[in-house]
């Protein structure tokens, strides 16, 4: 099932270690806790809940961060046609350290940005952070199967699969 949660000027860690235990009903495999804070200030935090399936190394563990350090992303779902997509971004010159979806969902997030969302087949809800564009990007899947709640403020954000 998985679980993410995550803040853009909000919390702290132990704020976002609270919103992943809340959910830890929800992934009891794994759990994960990363945070950024750049050179002006924005704080971003991102955590995760990990129930394995595709991947059930260590390999999967998320908040999964990219090959060249630029992106972190934390990921609930299931991409049905990431196999294929896999071999396009091989294609393409991209390489894979795990057979986990969610290093497929990165890796095209990093060649085609926010249109990568239209390529999934599939059921999720996500959340990749850009550290030199200092954005977030949230999606879910088209029917909304997997949760993605949002509470936005005045300069910040907080998300998560669930509220606690």
């Amino acid at each position: 099932m998985c679980g993410i949660a995550g803040f853009v000027n909000w919390g702290n860690l132990q704020t976002l270690s609270r919103m992943v235990e809340v959910q830890a009903h929800r992934g009891p495999d794994d759990e994960g806790l990363w945070q950024d804070v750049s050179a002006n200030g924005t704080r971003v935090g991102l955590g995760h809940r990990r129930l394995s399936v595709q991947d059930v190394s260590s390999a999967g563990h998320q908040p999964m961060i990219s090959e060249c350090g630029r992106f972190a992303i934390v990921f609930n779902g299931e991409i049905y046609n990431y196999v294929e997509l896999r071999e396009e971004l091989r294609a393409l010159g991209h390489t894979f350290r795990t057979n986990s979806d969610t290093e497929v969902v990165l890796a095209g997030y990093r060649e085609w940005g926010t249109e990568v969302a239209a390529r999934l087949v599939g059921m999720f809800a996500l959340a990749i952070y850009d550290q030199s564009e200092q954005t977030v990007y949230l999606a879910r899947d088209r029917f909304g199967e997997k949760p993605l709640l949002l509470a936005p403020g005045s300069h910040r954000l907080v998300f998560a699969s669930e509220l606690a």
